[in-house]
């Protein structure tokens, strides 16, 4: 009688011990591999740092916009004069929306992201280096001259993102940077 059972999952293990030495990637393939996925990370470290400042910039211009707007309507809603006003404090670019009849001191100030700046483009009035925009009772600009927040990265680039006070009457937009200077300003 025949006592051998069939057992499928059993291989042959001279096989197997044939195949463990063959197995795996030699030193060449390796360093292959390695050396692509550097070529690959030095490639794209650059365009990502880039990525990451302009959206840091948006974001920054984004609350400088929605600050002015929140003075504009404070004013209107209040029937009186309210500001924005922004400055550079230990490197950090804040803002504050309050009644002009508060110090700026005496605001609660809002930060913005860290690695933004205060562009030299910025053309706020500026008092006691608090630059500043009132809105009157209307929602318009209380004390010409209009003005525009510039918003620029730490990390250098040629990217810059600004809000613009264009009218008296309190029109306010956003823009971002042009190759070309338009009366010396490229964010326009």
């Amino acid at each position: 009688m025949n006592t051998q059972v069939y057992l499928p999952f059993l291989v042959n293990t001279k096989n197997v011990l044939n195949n463990r030495y063959s197995s795996g990637f030699t030193v060449l393939e390796t360093l292959v591999i390695v050396v692509l996925i550097g070529l690959l990370a030095a490639l794209g470290i650059p365009n990502w740092i880039t990525f990451v400042a302009t959206r840091q910039l948006n974001t920054a211009q984004n609350e400088v916009y929605y600050a002015m707007r929140q003075a504009q309507t404070q004013a209107t809603k209040e029937k009186s004069t309210w500001q924005a006003s922004f400055r550079e404090q230990n490197g950090i670019v804040q803002w504050a929306v309050h009644p002009a009849t508060v110090s700026p001191s005496n605001a609660n100030w809002n930060n913005l992201d860290a690695n933004v700046r205060l562009d030299a483009e910025t053309t706020l009035r500026e008092i006691n280096s608090i630059k500043q925009i009132h809105f009157n009772y209307k929602g318009n600009v209380q004390e010409p001259p209009l003005g525009r927040i510039t918003l620029s990265s730490k990390s250098g680039g040629k990217a810059k993102r600004c809000v613009i006070v264009s009218t008296i009457l309190g029109a306010i937009r956003t823009a971002k940077e042009h190759t070309r200077a338009d009366g010396g300003k490229y964010c326009y």
